[in-house]
């Protein structure tokens, strides 16, 4: 039960750091008159955030990964919680970006060592269903948390909003310092990959960039699409949205279903699903029906294939799991990113509707990749290689 509740508080800080993330996007006009900016300078809150997560990543988890993950964790939250409160009570632009940059420094280790932590708490057979649910709190995240944070901000001010946050984020870190075990029962298991495998882990990286990058240039600009293609107003918008969220919150327990029974095919499902939705949304994108339709497909797609990844991640390590979850931490936020600029530079010349177009394309050059993933198992040319293997080295080599 302890391992349940500590899972909960995992998953609450998952929600509470994609909230974080994305909630200058729902206050930008009350940010921007508070402090004398202009939209696009507050715009910049997001963007230079995510691109710290992508800088920082990979170097910052190597720094700290001999660190004990409950130390860890507790002092990512607690920078967090300061972080946001800094965000909510210093005055000026500046002040602000730099509360932004050292919590998106603190969420780019934090997503490199929680799921290994949440993984540790149960046995090898629960671990993917575990760690399913650790990734339903960042659909959470989108679905309700930026919604809620921009409500609050309309009622009493963008900086209770940022203070509600670290309230937030101080009881996650209560929860998690008094609950998590310094030594998880599974540390040691989940330290290092369960079938280390370097070629498919650098496959997984690959195709996690071009999905997420086709999933991004579509959903960065649905709003436009939704309202200049579909004909949808923008009163419609919002509950679209809601929609899709919670088709992400479907695919995020279907993904921890499918994942524990096979890895490999819970990717070709997904990432083919999300090729064939932004296939069909780009060919039928002036039908009201086909577009809710879709755009629910993508939703589950996404948020099912981000739930796999992290089971996948610790599966294929080829080192320790929290620097192959730095790795695929990273190509997801570099799918973000790019997947976003891709938009900007196609609707100038090919307009909205393009960009359904360019994240099929994105995606079905993910579906290639993940197909050709074990043809490219380290593991397997390995074993392929060894003279000595017995039937039972044959058969694990196909996984």
């Amino acid at each position: 039960m302890r391992a349940v509740v500590t899972l909960l508080a995992l998953m609450l800080s998952t929600f509470a750091y994609v909230t974080a993330e994305t909630l200058p996007i729902g206050l930008l006009p009350l940010i921007a008159d508070d402090l004398g900016s202009t939209v696009s300078e507050v715009g910049l809150l997001v963007t230079v955030y995510g691109l710290v997560v992508v800088l920082t990543s990979v170097p910052l988890t190597k720094i700290t990964h001999r660190m004990p993950r409950r130390l860890l964790l507790c002092l990512l939250l607690a920078i967090f919680v300061v972080g946001n409160a800094a965000s909510a009570l210093l005055d000026g632009y500046g002040p602000l970006m730099g509360a932004r940059i050292v919590v998106a420094m603190s969420q780019a280790v934090f997503w490199s060592v929680v799921t290994p932590a949440a993984a540790a708490l149960f046995s090898a057979g629960a671990r993917p269903r575990a760690v399913s649910l650790l990734y339903a709190g960042s659909t959470l995240g989108a679905l309700a948390g930026v919604p809620a944070g921009t409500w609050i901000g309309q009622q009493a001010g963008w900086r209770v909003a940022f203070l509600a946050l670290s309230v937030v984020g101080a009881l996650i870190l209560v929860a998690v310092l008094v609950l998590m075990p310094g030594a998880p029962p599974g540390q040691a298991e989940t330290a290092f990959g369960s079938r280390p495998d370097a070629g498919r882990y650098w496959t997984i990286v690959v195709y996690t960039a071009l999905a997420v990058a086709g999933a991004f240039v579509a959903l960065t600009y649905i709003s436009p699409f939704l309202t200049e293609v579909s004909g949808f107003g923008e009163s419609a918008v919002g509950p679209l949205l809601f929609v899709r969220g919670l088709a992400g919150l479907a695919g995020v327990f279907a993904a921890g279903w499918m994942v524990a029974r096979n890895g490999w095919l819970t990717m070709v499902v997904t990432i083919g699903l999300q090729a064939v939705a932004l296939l069909l949304q780009w060919v039928f994108g002036t039908s009201a029906t086909m577009t809710v339709i879709t755009l629910a497909a993508a939703g589950f797609s996404l948020a099912a294939m981000a739930s796999g990844l992290g089971v996948r991640a610790m599966e294929t390590a080829p080192g320790s799991t929290d620097m192959a979850s730095a790795g695929t931490s990273t190509a997801f936020n570099v799918g973000i990113t790019a997947g976003a600029l891709l938009g900007s530079l196609l609707i100038p010349v090919a307009g909205v509707r393009s960009v359904a177009l360019a994240g099929a394309v994105l995606s079905l050059l993910a579906f290639v990749v993940v197909l050709l993933e074990p043809r490219l198992s380290t593991r397997r040319r390995v074993r392929a290689d060894s003279p000595s293997r017995s039937p039972s080295e044959s058969s694990a080599a196909g996984w």
